[in-house]
């Protein structure tokens, strides 16, 4: 008699990876990226495991996923990443008057720890100049071990970032410069530089695009929550704008969290 196989949570949500984006989020987009004095700026996108389903609406990528899915079934398949990059982009953002991010794509094609290039003289900065990919299993256990994930509330209906734009360039300097800081750090094993380029990155979200944190349809105190845990641990941040999750950098345990597995290169 065969044995039948246990049930596994990827029959349910599917194989592709989910993906965190740590600091640098936004240089990925044209308009903050080409008031960069200074490029290329970068960013982090870590790619994980799918061990269980994320909320919608939270950062996590859930959309890009959720197209990912349609367009190849329940695994990322074979092939050249940057092109197949490209593929998902074009899939995810046809006829969209806001396109989103390749950030979002390249989480989850690429495995491992990646800092993200963009320079808005290469390719319009839609797609990175460069990708410098980590995938050391040792710095990846320690960053699913650092990293504590606090659930805190979708997207609500009716938001939008984008209603008020302050692109002064130095601070898209130092938001581009963060997510380099952010990919140091995370090769050093360093818990207290991650957590201040968390930290620098939530400074620049506030200058450049404050409707990440104040809008008329948010009803929770965004920069007081993420202050607090910014004061008690090494480092806070939200996983996307208007909430989702937040991302608290810490060598001990933080109540009521929970951690993703870093997803590296077989």
């Amino acid at each position: 008699m065969t044995k039948q196989r246990e049930p596994h949570i990827t029959d349910l949500i599917g194989r592709i990876p989910y993906r965190l984006a740590l600091a640098g989020g936004w240089i990925d987009q044209p308009f903050v990226s080409k008031h960069n004095p200074s490029p290329p700026g970068s960013m982090v996108v870590v790619n994980i495991e799918p061990e269980f389903r994320f909320m919608d609406r939270a950062g996590i990528c859930g959309s890009t996923r959720s197209v990912a899915l349609k367009l190849w079934g329940d695994v990322v398949p074979d092939g050249n990443p940057a092109k197949l990059v490209q593929e998902l982009y074009n899939a995810e953002n046809k006829d969209k008057a806001e396109p989103s991010g390749s950030q979002d794509m390249i989480g989850l094609i690429y495995p491992g720890i990646n800092r993200l290039d963009y320079d808005f003289n290469y390719e319009g900065g839609v797609f990175p100049c460069h990708i410098e990919s980590n995938n050391n299993p040792e710095i990846a256990q320690w960053l699913s071990r650092v990293i504590h994930i606090l659930t805190v509330m979708p997207r609500p209906e009716g938001y939008n970032p984008l209603g008020v734009k302050n692109l002064d360039p130095k601070w898209v300097c130092r938001l581009g410069q963060a997510g380099k800081d952010c990919f140091d750090a995370i090769a050093r094993m360093d818990t207290k530089g991650l957590g201040e380029s968390l930290n620098e990155n939530m400074r620049c979200w506030e200058i450049l695009l404050p409707q990440n944190f104040k809008h008329p349809v948010l009803t929770l105190d965004l920069l007081k929550l993420l202050d607090f845990y910014q004061h008690k641990y090494a480092g806070a941040m939200c996983s996307g704008c208007g909430g989702g999750y937040l991302y608290v950098i810490s060598e001990e345990p933080v109540p009521g969290a929970f951690h993703a597995t870093v997803r590296v290169a077989k």
